[in-house]
């Protein structure tokens, strides 16, 4: 049905039988007020189904920011944040861009799916396992109530199973100079957490070691950092360029997350062991992905194995509670 306003601006309505929200683009000529969503508290407050009708293509995140904004002023028992799930990897990157010019308030989270085939014999790529912890991570530690938080990932994405909530929350390392630190132990932790040694680091989910220094990249962290140590004593924790490897900047405090979906631990591989002979059978010789996980190596592909290392799993949606759905 059509509605006209005031103006005489006509308002396309879709009537379903559920609540319906009201979208009016921008007007062309340049007039009025940008983003005049109209959505009653009361229907937030009703936790059922709407639809937002008529949304222009390029104007998604204005819209969803708009049921953000409402959702956090509303007063409803519901929290502020909103998951939106768009198609593929593209449409969530346009959305992000968007999103930072349409509502730069906003706490913004992103959450890709792997960059590979299921059960492929290719790992997903480190970036993105990075992401993906550093986003869980932060919904973990995120209380909210400061401002709206919205987080933009794809179907596919959402479908995969992720790591318990509690495993997750329990995997940080805090850190901060004058600490007492093991080096050798740090080192453990980042083998056990998905960490590759190199010579110089570079990306996300490298370290390397030079004597008492311990430079890595870890997920959440805007850039590589130095960690100098002084036998037992973290002494500073300084931020560095991966091209120029200078120095940029000082941290005072650090806290490190996995770059890896499982760890390799001995209760880590004892249970993949277990899950595996129960699922498949007895191993047979030459089964290189066994012999690799019982040796404590990764092999090429293992990241679709996470669920046997796990006693069970999640979904996004666990670490979301009471989140609106886009």
């Amino acid at each position: 049905m059509w509605n006209m306003t005031d103006e005489g601006e006509a308002l396309s309505v879709v009537v379903l039988p559920y609540p319906v929200a009201i979208w009016r683009p921008p007007s062309p000529r340049g007039e009025g007020e940008v983003q005049t969503m109209l959505i009653s508290p009361l229907l937030l407050q009703s936790k059922v189904p709407f639809t937002i009708a008529e949304v222009a293509d390029g104007t998604e995140a204005l819209a969803a920011a708009e049921v953000a904004r409402a959702l956090f002023k509303s007063g409803a028992d519901v929290p502020a944040l909103a998951l939106i799930v768009v198609r593929d990897a593209i449409r969530a990157q346009a959305l992000e861009q968007a999103f930072g010019f349409f509502a730069p308030e906003m706490e913004l989270f992103s959450f890709p799916a792997w960059d590979c085939q299921p059960y492929d014999r290719a790992s997903p790529n480190g970036s993105v396992i990075a992401r993906r912890m550093g986003t869980l991570s932060r919904l973990v530690r995120s209380r909210g109530g400061e401002r709206p938080r919205v987080v933009i990932t794809t179907a596919n994405a959402l479908v995969q199973r992720v790591p318990p909530v509690g495993w997750v929350s329990a995997q940080a390392l805090a850190a901060a100079p004058g600490n007492s630190l093991d080096m050798n132990d740090l080192t453990r932790w980042l083998e056990h957490n998905g960490f590759v040694r190199t010579a110089t680091v570079r990306d996300a989910g490298e370290y390397a070691i030079r004597g008492g220094i311990i430079d890595l990249y870890a997920p959440g962290l805007l850039g590589p950092i130095r960690l100098d140590f002084f036998g037992d004593t973290l002494e500073s924790i300084r931020q560095f360029d991966p091209e120029t490897q200078r120095t940029t900047g000082q941290i005072t405090t650090l806290e490190l997350i996995p770059t890896s979906e499982f760890q390799m631990t001995s209760e880590a591989i004892r249970r993949f062991r277990q899950g595996y002979v129960s699922a498949f059978g007895a191993a047979t010789k030459g089964d290189m992905l066994y012999e690799a996980i019982s040796e404590g190596r990764r092999y090429p592909g293992v990241e679709h194995w996470t669920p046997l290392f796990h006693d069970r799993m999640s979904r996004l949606t666990d670490y979301l509670p009471g989140a609106a759905i886009i």
